[in-house]
């Protein structure tokens, strides 16, 4: 028997080949198993955003001001990228609700856990729109920017990497 597995079987399927077998069934990966899964599952999540980003050009900043744009070239392209995404979200996230027990790949569904408007949350979503609606990035597209090499999304991401730096030395 194999202690650990890099994938992980279905419920109720083959449990007993390896890792540990809880009641119900779900198997849980152990050691380096665990570790890979770990990893590889928010590379793929990710990669499959940005290849979204790219497809429905939403990495291209100008796709975004031109958005932001109401009084001139308006393009309403990134409403319906919105769109899809507050969709995707609104139907998954009461099957996530309603699931009993553990995610597949973690120890536990990580959710908010405030649910209030405070001072904080407000100043930071305006200084991300203010950022945004200036440099035409939000992070994720900046980071595909910077993987296909542009000066400019290197740019941003440096300087979110900064601001990042400084609300961690504030905080302490």
């Amino acid at each position: 028997l194999r202690r650990f597995t890099l994938i992980q079987t279905l419920p109720g399927c083959h449990t007993d080949l390896s890792g540990d077998r809880h009641a119900d069934r779900h198997f849980i990966a152990t050691g380096l198993g665990s570790m890979i899964m770990s990893l590889i599952l928010p590379f793929f999540t990710g990669l499959l955003f940005g290849v979204g980003l790219a497809i429905s050009g939403m990495s291209n900043p100008a796709n975004v001001i031109a958005f932001l744009d109401l009084a001139g070239n308006w393009d309403p392209g990134l409403a319906f990228v919105m769109l899809g995404a507050v969709v995707t979200f609104g139907a998954g996230f009461p099957i996530l609700r309603k699931r009993q027990g553990k995610p597949l790949f973690s120890d536990k569904f990580t959710l908010p856990a405030s649910t209030s408007l405070d001072r904080k949350l407000i100043s930071g979503a305006i200084i991300f729109g203010v950022g945004w609606g200036i440099g035409g990035f939000c992070p994720g597209p900046a980071l595909v920017n910077v993987l296909t090499g542009s000066a400019q999304g290197l740019l941003f991401v440096a300087s979110m990497l900064i601001g990042m730096l400084v609300a961690v030395y504030r905080k302490s």
